[in-house]
């Protein structure tokens, strides 16, 4: 029997499409021809890979929790038109405004997709591993945009993440990087001060310094979190503990723990 595909994912390349629309109406030429595809590319990479996830988990619709955290992604994906056009445009700047108020909003929501998985008692593995990439790719969004003022230093607050995983997924020697270690409020405060740094930097409210110093700060704590979490595996390898972990649908890598005190 086959298995029928879920249409939830789909409504948001729908509006993916609709915000990016509105922008462009806003500001016609703003996202250009780069804008566009990589606002859809992305879009499309999203829902793609959330319809897998659940076909491989049989379930035929998203979660209230998902559909929050669809909603952010929607939002990242149009962040990521603004960006890719403005890197498109010679002499051209994503519009710090629009970015900010976008940006901030998927921040805002990243509160809610959590409490709302708990409340209806619907959290799960999926969602906690949807929730965190769409974190990463925000970020990685914003130090894209913020690098070009600040210098391309920038770039590992978001490229930090995808790094591990590639390591972690490249490397026949220490297969322990691809585990996960026990989650923890201050892991999540730390990723959380990532996007609020990027965000008020790319506000260009503060000056350059400040801004600067917001980012660098949010750098070195990443650095510490991602240390930690490696020495983490590593005696968590050597112990050779446990239980099998639970592969994500649409990752090889093993899925967060889900704990319902400190989920997103």
């Amino acid at each position: 029997m086959s298995q029928v595909i879920p249409p939830g994912p789909s409504a948001g390349l729908v509006g993916v499409v609709v915000l990016l629309g509105a922008l462009e109406q806003a500001a016609p030429g703003r996202l250009g021809p780069a804008g566009w595809v990589v606002g859809l590319v992305s879009a499309v990479t999203v829902v793609g890979l959330l319809t897998c996830g659940l076909i491989r988990l049989r379930r035929d619709r998203l979660t209230p929790a998902d559909r929050v955290t669809l909603t952010r992604a929607v939002i990242a994906c149009a962040v990521a038109g603004l960006v890719a056009g403005a890197l498109g445009t010679p002499g051209g700047g994503a519009p710090s405004g629009t970015l900010v108020v976008l940006a901030s909003v998927a921040l805002a929501l990243d509160a809610v997709d959590g409490r709302v998985a708990r409340r209806t008692g619907t959290v799960h593995p999926l969602g906690a591993r949807f929730d965190m990439e769409t974190d990463a790719f925000l970020i990685l969004v914003l130090s894209i945009h913020v690098a070009v003022g600040l210098g391309w230093w920038v770039l590992g607050v978001g490229a930090a993440r995808y790094v591990l995983l590639l390591v972690g997924g490249l490397s026949s020697r220490a297969p322990w990087l691809r585990g996960q270690v026990p989650p923890r409020r201050w892991r999540k405060a730390v990723a959380a001060y990532q996007g609020i740094a990027l965000t008020a930097a790319s506000s260009q409210i503060p000056s350059l310094r400040v801004g600067a110093a917001l980012v660098a700060a949010g750098l070195v704590l990443l650095v510490v979190s991602f240390g930690t979490e490696v020495m983490a595996l590593r005696r968590s390898a050597r112990s050779a503990a446990g239980a099998a972990p639970v592969t994500v649908p649409w990752s090889r890598r093993p899925a967060p723990p889900v704990d319902a005190g400190v989920a997103p």
